[in-house]
């Protein structure tokens, strides 16, 4: 795709054209203007099959905020629009609207508050609220929902990697086989939901990070095609990167060859004064294979190298990898909580995937609009109850109970602060029999979670580094129930609603309903 052709396809018409055509209306209707609020959360965790999520890591905030700061109706974005017509061939958008695209087509006058990137989210809860005239607000809905509903994907996956490998080495490996570019999203992802490093060498720059990798098969094929051996290949590789010496060992037999041409490889360099990084498997019963060779490598004096394990891990194949250790390694005179210490591991297509669930349940929904200065609330009925939206200009916050653990995100009208309430009633999103009460003696702390980003368009917002992200995932990750965390059936965290904010939600549908009829 030329570069003209990009700025059109990835600029301000990267949206759907119902969102154009509703625009349109709004501003046929004299209501393009009026200011609207949408709220952007998720339905339910990513559930992968076998296991599921109990927690989300949200991202994608500051790629999204990029994408905003620069687009807007060109004349050649204008020009083609000029030219689209309906089924009867008239023109789709007429010239009034296209003029005021021309002087208004940006997204200078939203406001935007979100929940900041590195932290733990949950379903039915306002991760970004959205707040502007009504048109490029509603333009606005699927350029958002496509920065950020992936990359919380993603960072949500490599955070549940991350928690089955016990906070070992992750290197993020997936960029051949991601969806074309958003390979790069998915790694900046990665890296704020637990991934050390990746092995994508632009955005791996991009971000601050050193590239992490070593040689494929066809290196050793290469050698072994023109009457050398694998012996050779990891010499000459050794020959060229004395300190950074990293040997795939399955290129012919692991035990039999790989292995024992690494440490002879690994003999030479010591003997040269460099130290060799390891080893890496990718093929075969990872975990009787990661116990061979740490004996082999041991009794040759390379108890310290690090053995990189990859081949289609995700957070299962790695629990059953590490129990399997656990279980099997003495017998074969290897410590398996020293060889558990040294893997690393390489996750690629089932990371950058989302394996088993390819795609976040998040939605971009209007709850409020203007009217004479004051937001009247906005409801959506739909069949399930679920899936009904909370109304309204809302505040977001987090219970911590006595042990400094997370125990209730709590939706509350715009007026209300749980902190200066004696009890706190926690009521059900959907189901009004079940409720809770807190008192104040048994609640550490009250944390509000949506920060201001854009007010008319301006950042007002300090954007966090990579590092900043990953303290954050990594603290909230810490006040986590335990059972919330667990990799399969986890506990359900409480996400509710205050009685105020309950109620008026009851008494929007109970409208619509009445209207409808």
């Amino acid at each position: 795709m030329k570069r003209p052709e990009r700025e059109t396809a990835e600029g301000i018409l990267f949206t759907d054209e119902y969102q154009l055509t509703m625009a349109h209306l709004y501003f046929r209707m004299g209501l393009h203007e009026k200011p609207a609020q949408f709220d952007h959360f998720f339905r339910s965790y990513p559930d992968y099959g076998g296991h599921q999520a109990g927690y989300c890591i949200n991202a994608g905030l500051e790629w999204l905020l990029d994408w905003m700061e620069q687009a807007h109706f060109r004349p050649e974005d204008i020009d083609y629009l000029e030219h689209q017509t309906g089924q009867t061939g008239s023109r789709l958008f007429q010239e009034d609207f296209l003029e005021w695209l021309r002087g208004n087509g940006s997204f200078s006058g939203i406001t935007m508050r979100a929940i900041p990137e590195g932290r733990v989210v949950h379903p039915n809860v306002p991760l970004t609220v959205v707040q502007g005239p009504m048109a490029m607000a509603q333009i606005l809905e699927t350029p958002l929902l496509n920065h950020l509903n992936y990359q919380i994907l993603i960072a949500t996956k490599a955070a549940r990697i991350r928690e089955s490998g016990r906070d070992k080495l992750l290197l993020e490996f997936g960029l051949r086989r991601a969806q074309g570019k958003g390979g790069n999203a998915g790694a900046r992802a990665a890296l704020i939901g637990g991934a050390d490093f990746s092995s994508n060498t632009g955005i791996s720059h991009v971000l601050g990070y050193p590239p992490k990798g070593t040689h494929a098969h066809s290196m050793v094929q290469a050698f072994m095609a023109l009457d050398m051996s694998e012996l050779d290949a990891f010499q000459a590789y050794a020959d060229v990167y004395p300190d950074d010496c990293l040997l795939l060992v399955d290129t012919i037999d692991t035990l039999e060859s790989g292995v024992p041409n690494a440490i002879r490889v690994f003999e030479n360099l010591r003997q040269k004064g460099h130290k060799p990084v390891g080893i890496r498997l990718d093929s075969g019963d990872l975990a009787y294979l990661a116990i061979r060779s740490a004996k082999m490598l041991n009794d040759a004096g390379f108890s310290d190298c690090s053995i990189v394990l990859s081949s289609n891990l995700d957070e299962m194949v790695i629990l059953q990898i590490l129990t399997q250790i656990s279980e099997e390694a003495s017998r074969y005179g290897v410590d398996a909580s020293h060889l558990i210490d040294r893997l690393v591991y390489g996750v690629g297509t089932h990371l950058i995937t989302s394996w088993g669930e390819p795609a976040l349940g998040g939605v971009y929904k209007l709850v409020a609009v203007d009217r004479d200065g004051k937001w009247q609330p906005a409801i959506k009925i739909s069949e399930s109850a679920a899936k009904t939206p909370n109304p309204g200009h809302k505040h977001v916050w987090r219970l911590y109970d006595q042990r400094s653990s997370a125990t209730a995100d709590l939706l509350s009208l715009e007026d209300e602060d749980p902190r200066q309430m004696d009890t706190i009633v926690l009521r059900h999103p959907t189901d009004h029999t079940k409720q809770r009460s807190l008192d104040q003696a048994g609640i550490a702390e009250v944390e509000p979670l949506l920060v201001d980003v854009l007010q008319d368009g301006q950042l007002v917002y300090d954007l966090p580094t990579i590092d900043t992200m990953r303290e954050r995932r990594e603290a909230d990750m810490g006040r986590l129930d335990p059972g919330v965390r667990r990799l399969i059936n986890p506990h359900i965290y409480h996400v509710s609603l205050t009685p105020r904010l309950w109620q008026q939600k009851q008494e929007l549908i109970q409208q619509a309903r009445q209207q409808s009829r």
